[in-house]
């Protein structure tokens, strides 16, 4: 459940190439949505292993912190961008920051539920069926989302934003992070 570095993987994007870096968010966003799933699944009536509570804490935050800062990256750098004055509207802006509020309300009940499980050494389950059916919900929500994203906003930013604008981008992705 960690992810190590895998030998002739391309690197990770850098400011220069902020829609890579928002792909490549988009891969440690599955990564770690993977974990949470599987967990739910096979832990569920049982203590979390020493494993599975590492890597349940290592994706907690991760979506805390990763996950927030990537909304802001759409959020307040690429979508208004894309949606200014003069260029064609992106219809499904207006979805994909739907899906932003959404998975944020889900991602704090699985945060909760495993919190609990970790601090207590069990849930009840009525929360076990709760945590399962909002790590099934964000799965199918990321699995749009990111489709979405990938296959039409991306894509059309690469084409209708200037070499200056993607430069700008790039600039408040690192002042995000410093």
């Amino acid at each position: 459940m960690r992810m190590g570095i895998q030998i002739g993987a391309r690197p990770d994007a850098g400011f220069d190439d902020p829609l890579g870096m928002l792909h490549d968010c988009h891969r440690r966003i599955e990564h770690f949505l993977n974990i949470i799933c599987v967990v739910a699944d096979r832990a569920a009536g049982r203590p979390l292993g020493e494993e599975e509570s590492a890597a349940i804490q290592a994706a907690l935050s991760y979506f805390r912190t990763g996950g927030q800062r990537h909304n802001a990256d759409e959020e307040q750098s690429l979508f208004p961008r894309m949606q200014a004055g003069g260029a064609e509207p992106v219809p499904e802006i207006g979805g994909l920051e739907h899906d932003h509020r959404d998975a944020e309300l889900l991602h704090s009940r699985v945060d909760s539920i495993y919190s609990a499980w970790i601090a207590n050494q069990a849930i009840p389950p009525d929360q076990q069926s709760e945590l399962k059916a909002a790590t099934d919900r964000l799965k199918k929500l990321y699995e749009q989302h990111i489709a979405i994203e990938e296959k039409v906003v991306f894509p059309r930013a690469a084409q209708t934003l200037t070499p200056e604008a993607i430069a700008a981008i790039g600039q408040e992705f690192r002042a995000r992070r410093s």
